[in-house]
């Protein structure tokens, strides 16, 4: 008895065991609806690709109803077809390290400790008297700026329109300017703290007034700062504490312990129309970050490295409901059109969609060129990784891969197609 209460406690206290949010894997598609024979047809999608040089291969996970009805890897970690992938590989999740940052903020903001349209000053005082990039001279990269009309808020932070961009991402004058301040940092620092990096960060002018436009950037790594700042924890350890062992994810970190090394997936990229590795290519530590812990820098915007069952753990505590991450209507808030009208930019260059907090939202739009629902949000990561959660269809997707550059997009919609057609109405 005492074994069982204690089996108990552990699953409680480690686990959350929510019954209602975890996800199956005893089941065939068929009892949730989902055709067999249909998902077969994105084996064949997949090796296609891998055969004509597009892909390397990778980890590719769906979930409808929270059961598990397609978990497979293809594909080697060579070039020379050595060491078949595995599905509990670790991949480098870039940008969807965002959706958990996202996550970790709304929990603050559900317990009443932040408000979205607090200035962000107001937790790092850095950002206090923010000034924005007005002239710009390529002679000798020197600069004017204007102040800011309003401060950037929690609110620009999460939709993307603070005016803290990426450099690396911009050529021209905002690299420069990134440049000067020392701003190109990636994923980690072999120094830094995460403090002294977004205090850094709040000097370099904004790209535009706040609110303004949206400008992709570096804004889930002030909110990252943000957190660790409201929590009075490291951003590693409230993301422990409060989502991964909440949801049981026991393989995602910014910095990997060394018995789980061997499991990191090589990155590939092309040269000469071949995939070859970083690593065949000796550059390997150009993606090493991982592996270079522990540090005390952690970037809410991209350090994330995770495996495609963890992620779909996360994202599927999401799409029924928000478990015991989150509350509904948070979620419902976080899931929902968030561009302000005087922004059209956004809309404007993505067909039926916009911007949530944190996430493209699909919007019920006849013009939609994707089979996925209205309602729809989504992310993806710099080393060709993609998540969706689909509310109508109670469904979420994870495609893991690890290829620099990729921009293939007929490869995802074509799964995408795939993935909706095996919905047995």
């Amino acid at each position: 008895m005492k074994k069982l209460a204690l089996l108990f406690l552990l699953c409680v206290s480690i686990y959350s065991c929510n019954e209602n949010t975890a996800l199956k894997t005893n089941l065939k598609p068929e009892s949730v609806g989902v055709s067999t024979d249909k998902l077969s047809e994105i084996d064949g999608l997949i090796m296609k690709a891998i055969d004509e040089k597009r892909l390397p291969g990778g980890t590719f996970l769906l979930a409808k109803n929270g059961q598990v009805v397609y978990n497979k890897s293809f594909g080697y970690r060579t070039s020379k077809k050595e060491n078949a992938y595995q599905n509990d590989d670790i991949y480098r999740i870039a940008s969807m390290t965002k959706a958990i940052t996202s996550v970790g903020i709304m929990q603050l903001y559900e317990q009443g400790k932040i408000d979205l349209d607090d200035p962000v000053y107001k937790y790092i005082p850095s950002f206090k008297d923010q000034v924005v990039l007005d002239t710009f001279e390529p002679s000798d990269s020197s600069f004017t700026t204007v102040p800011v009309e309003k401060p950037v808020t929690i609110r620009n932070l999460l939709t993307h329109t603070s005016g803290i961009v990426y450099g690396s991402f911009n050529p021209g004058k905002l690299m420069a300017v990134y440049e000067k301040y020392n701003m190109n940092v990636g994923f980690s620092h072999p120094t830094w703290s995460t403090e002294e990096w977004i205090d850094k960060l709040a000097k370099v002018p904004l790209a535009h007034q706040p609110g303004a436009k949206f400008s992709y950037g570096l804004s889930m790594d002030v909110l990252g700062r943000v957190i660790e700042v409201v929590s009075n924890q490291p951003l590693d350890e409230y993301f422990k504490q409060h989502i991964f062992d909440k949801v049981g994810m026991t393989d995602t970190y910014f910095y990997l312990p060394k018995e789980k090394f061997d499991r990191l997936v090589p990155v590939y990229t092309k040269a000469q129309g071949q995939l070859i590795t970083l690593d065949e290519m000796g550059i390997a530590a150009q993606a090493s970050y991982p592996m270079e812990g522990p540090r005390n820098i952690f970037a809410g915007g991209g350090g994330l490295t995770s495996t495609a069952m963890d992620y779909a753990k996360f994202i599927n505590t999401l799409v029924l409901g928000g478990g015991d991450i989150l509350g509904a209507e948070v979620l419902k808030e976080m899931s929902s059109d968030q561009m302000p009208n005087v922004i059209t930019d956004y809309k404007e260059n993505n067909t039926g969609q916009s911007f949530g907090l944190g996430f493209t939202v699909y919007l019920d739009s006849e013009n939609k060129r994707s089979p996925k629902s209205a309602g729809t949000y989504e992310w993806s990561g710099y080393f060709n990784t993609k998540f969706f959660i689909d509310p109508k269809e109670e469904m979420v997707f994870v495609g893991m891969t690890q290829v620099v550059p990729f921009n293939d997009n007929a490869f995802w919609n074509d799964m995408y197609k795939l993935i909706y057609e095996a919905i047995e109405e």
